[in-house]
């Protein structure tokens, strides 16, 4: 029997060797158990025969695939990214490898969910702020494994979020303690059928900033428009086209406020000193762009996300299953009295 002939197995090396395939197999993982002679003879015999061990064999000897989905809407923005990192950073020292999805429309979304409990490739799931339909709510719980929500909740799955409520109020309350009264929002429209909690949350807490300061509010200067990389420059012009336009604006994102600043620089309108402009993310982008924010730590979301995951899968259970990370405001150049 040589190498070339065929592909060579565990139980091949055992026969060779004279012992156990469990025995190889404890040799080869690292583990305890077999004598230091016997472990060189076996080490020996595997380097001369150039065996490799299957990574999803050794897997799935311990019952496990050693593989963790990552499902987000997209892949190359800052936010989907850096909590990426942040889930990549946990799993990687324990021998976890992530499996990424992203589903990035309905179309994707109907084809993905519908498929996912036949394919049940992994350990855990860490949903990534993804607005979730009940249906694919109650696929995800066909898969039978933990799933951890990252920038989101979602009922009885474990989660790690801001407190989008209170971002926004941050970012609304330094605005009306600079003075201002005429305040807007230039928000992210949620589709009735995927409801997503953080659009309505920072609404919530605009609104709430401005009943703290006595202000009324004027739905008329809140702007909401389906997400695309335009909507900041889109919902800019909609406000300056208004007979009173605001003093003030409060952004859904770091790259809504972003897109704003363009039509304000078109417009020829000085920013702060015409008007002001906030955002929340602490998006890389922000601090080139001078613009006051509230920053919300991405990355770590991730990191608590996976902890999160790693823990369930080790039998365990979660001290904090509904992690809540704080936020704090950013003052940069773009906000000043009116």
């Amino acid at each position: 029997m040589g190498p070339a002939t065929r592909r060579l197995t565990m139980a091949d090396v055992a026969t060779l060797a004279g012992v156990s395939k469990a025995t190889v197999s404890r040799v080869l993982n690292g583990e305890p158990g077999v004598s230091a002679e016997t472990r060189m003879r076996i080490k020996a015999l595997v380097d001369e025969l150039s065996y490799v061990v299957s990574p999803d064999a050794a897997r799935l000897s311990r019952g496990r695939t050693g593989r963790v989905a990552v499902v987000m809407p997209q892949t190359t923005t800052w936010f989907y990214a850096a909590v990426l990192a942040g889930v990549l950073s946990v799993l990687r020292p324990e021998g976890f490898d992530a499996l990424v999805y992203q589903v990035a429309d309905d179309t994707e979304s109907r084809r993905f969910f519908a498929d996912l409990p036949a394919k049940r490739q992994v350990d855990a799931a860490i949903v990534v702020a993804f607005p979730v339909s009940d249906y694919e709510r109650r696929q995800l719980d066909l898969l039978g494994v933990p799933v951890v929500i990252a920038g989101g909740a979602l009922p009885d799955h474990p989660h790690v979020r801001v407190d989008d409520v209170a971002a926004a109020r941050q970012a609304v309350t330094h605005l009306t303690l600079a003075g201002h009264e005429r305040i807007a929002m230039i928000n992210s429209a949620v589709p009735p059928d995927r409801p997503y909690a953080p659009p309505v949350d920072r609404l919530r807490g605009y609104r709430t900033a401005l009943d703290d300061a006595g202000l009324r509010y004027d739905a008329g200067l809140v702007v909401e428009l389906p997400w695309s990389a335009t909507m900041g420059a889109e919902g800019m012009d909609r406000l300056l086209s208004a007979d009173r336009p605001p003093t003030a604006v409060f952004a859904f994102s770091d790259e809504v406020a972003i897109g704003a600043l363009r039509s304000l620089r078109r417009a020829g309108i000085a920013v702060p000193r015409q008007l002001s402009l906030v955002g929340i993310d602490d998006h890389p982008l922000a601090e080139l762009s001078d613009l006051t924010t509230v920053r919300q730590p991405v990355e770590l979301q991730g990191v608590h996300a996976a902890r999160m995951a790693l823990a369930l899968l080790g039998g365990g259970s979660v001290a904090d299953a509904h992690v809540t990370i704080p936020t704090h405001l950013v003052i940069r150049g773009t906000t000043a009295a009116p």
